[in-house]
Parts: C-alpha cells; structure tokens; sequence
C-alpha cells in the first residue's frame, strides 16, 4: 500500500491526545513506518506510558518524544512546536486529535461548555496556527489532520457543547484546505477525520468491553491512512452498525433541514419521524 507522501520514513509526526485511543494508534502506526514521532498529551502519567509502549516497538526508542501539555494554552502548543524542531528539525504530519467529552447541554456548566470548547476546538486552533506555517515554508510534502465528528455535521440533542466544538473543528479544517489550496507550491494538505463509534477513553470507561457496534481506534487509523494517500478532504469513517450511506443520508437530511425551512433539528421532532424514516430507504 502506498501512503501519502508526508508518510515517509524518517519523517516527523505530531500527535496531540496521543496517549490514548485514536492518538496513540496513530503515533503506533507512524512509528510502525519508520517515522519519528512526538507525541502530546496532558495526562503525563498516560502519555509516559503510552510512550514507552510505542518507542519499544521503534527502529530507534530515541525517535519517539513523549510531551506532556494542554493543547489549550497556546504558548504550550508552541513550547511543542519548538521542542519538535529542536529535536527533529521538521514536522511533516501535525495530528491535532486531543479532544474531551462531555460538555453538556445548552444549559448545562458554563465552566465544563468552556473547558471542551478550549480543548477540542482551540486546541485544534492552536496546533494550526502554531505549526502550519513553518510545514508551509519547508517545502517539503505535509499533511494536518484534524479530528472531527459526526456530531459536528448533524448535531444531535444531548451535548450541544461537545456538538459546537466540534463544528468548529469541521469549519477550521476547511477554512484551512482552503487557505492551503490557495498558496503558491504549498505543499501541505489538509484533511479532516470524521470517526465513528469508535471505542476510546472519551467513548467508555477503561474497563469496559467494546461494543460490538464500535470500530476500534486501528481500524480508525488505518482508514484513514488510504484515504489520505487518495487525496480525501472528508474522512467519513463507517463503524460496524452505520454504512457510510447511512450517514451520508443522515447529513443530507441535515442540511435539508435548512433548504426545506423545516424545524430545528428536525430529524428528532416527532411529526417528521415518519418523514426521515422514508426518507432513510429512499435510494440516494
């Protein structure tokens, strides 16, 4: 399988949330490709382990940089950035996956709807703005990767916090392959991953079992992985119980509900229930 050129042994990748679930199968998997790897997350004590456990399986252990920080205190994100190239010389894959859930309703804790939207979304900010110009200047074949969601694009009831920021992140990424289309050589694309149900720390408890509907974070990563090398803006991943038909008839029902005027989040109203249902059995 070929990859996306960024992917190259002896490159750089940043990986924020790197101690756990997609971020640590992520940092696996570069590592798995020659690659040196930093990775990034604030739970140091996590992240020490997850570090070790990726560097043993590294050609060289030296090659995998354990960081501990809050991705959103921006001048973290730089002292991150500084440390990479101090290191490394280069950042060739910026992965901004550090995320938390949880926010709650629209009525919910203004200090928990603050900590998430700091977090998922300014977090993805920060990485961007900290990183994204020096991969510009390099020169050389980069990726960025934001992790996004499902609950960003059609927004269900019960988290409009973790649901706003990570809209935001779908905005931002976009903004982003916009910006980078647009200048002259530039070399760094832009891609925004979309998980499914996907078994994680934010997910389930440690010690739970994983549902049968869910993905594993490998299966994530290795998703992903193809889907870069194709050249994918939107990576829609599917999981065990949701095709990716399914969602996308679920985002077009979304954003219908704009063009057809019909209410809010009309897909949980009850007198369009029998309306979506149709609608899902409908052939695209």
């Amino acid at each position: 399988m070929s990859n996306h050129p960024a992917l190259a042994r002896g490159r750089v990748a940043v990986v924020t949330g790197a101690a756990s679930g997609i971020g640590l199968a992520a940092a696996r998997k570069f590592v798995s490709l020659g690659m040196k790897v930093c990775m990034a997350d604030a739970n140091a004590e996590a992240l020490q382990a997850a570090s070790a456990s990726v560097a043993s399986s590294a050609e060289r252990p030296e090659d995998v940089f354990a960081f501990p920080l809050d991705v959103a205190r921006r001048e973290e994100v730089e002292s991150l950035r500084r440390a990479c190239r101090d290191a490394f010389g280069e950042v060739a894959v910026l992965m901004n996956n550090a995320g938390v859930g949880g926010g709650g309703g629209l009525f919910g804790d203004p200090q928990r709807w603050r900590r998430l939207i700091d977090v998922n979304l300014w977090g993805v900010i920060n990485g961007v703005q900290s990183f994204a110009p020096e991969m510009i200047e390099q020169g050389t074949p980069c990726a960025i990767v934001n992790t996004g969601s499902k609950q960003g694009i059609t927004t269900p009831p019960g988290d409009a916090a973790y649901n706003v920021s990570k809209a935001g992140v779908k905005v931002v990424t976009e903004a982003l392959a916009h910006e980078l289309r647009n200048i002259p050589d530039c070399k760094v694309s832009a891609h925004l991953l979309i998980p499914g149900f996907t078994f994680t720390g934010i997910t389930s408890a440690p010690t739970a079992a994983k549902p049968a509907a869910a993905w594993t974070a490998d299966q994530v990563v290795d998703f992903l992985l193809p889907a870069m090398e194709r050249g994918e803006f939107y990576v829609l991943c599917p999981d065990n119980d949701v095709t990716r038909e399914m969602d996308e008839r679920r985002m077009l029902w979304a954003a219908q509900d704009i063009v057809e005027n019909r209410p809010a989040l009309s897909r949980w109203h009850p007198d369009y229930k029998e309306a979506f249902a149709q609608f899902m059995k409908a052939p695209r």
